[in-house]
């Protein structure tokens, strides 16, 4: 199911300059997803972004969040109706120099 939702969250990011109107369409170099488990209730998200360009590109990273969030959500409703997607946030931008490729 983390994969799905991985997957989903990468395709998501690439597809940003599409679902966010005026957004910037930007060609991410990477997209990372990382999820961890705080505790037997939660799921957390994370994601991480990188570009080569003059715009930031802190809107794939929260797209990214979102739809794996979203499709968490979707395959586990039938499970769990009392699920909830909270805290979507920037915890960091860096922003106006090229950072290296993803490892």
């Amino acid at each position: 199911m983390l994969e799905v939702a991985r997957l989903a969250g990468i395709m998501a990011a690439k597809r940003t300059g599409e679902l966010i109107p005026l957004c910037h369409p930007t060609v991410a170099r990477c997209i990372e997803i990382r999820f961890s488990f705080p505790d037997n209730e939660t799921v957390a998200i994370e994601a991480e972004a990188h570009v080569t360009a003059k715009t930031g590109v802190e809107m794939e990273a929260l797209t990214a969040v979102s739809v794996a969030a979203l499709t968490i959500y979707d395959m586990c409703k039938a499970i769990d109706r009392e699920m909830s997607i909270q805290d979507v946030q920037l915890e960091e931008k860096v922003g106006g120099k090229e950072r290296p490729f993803c490892a």
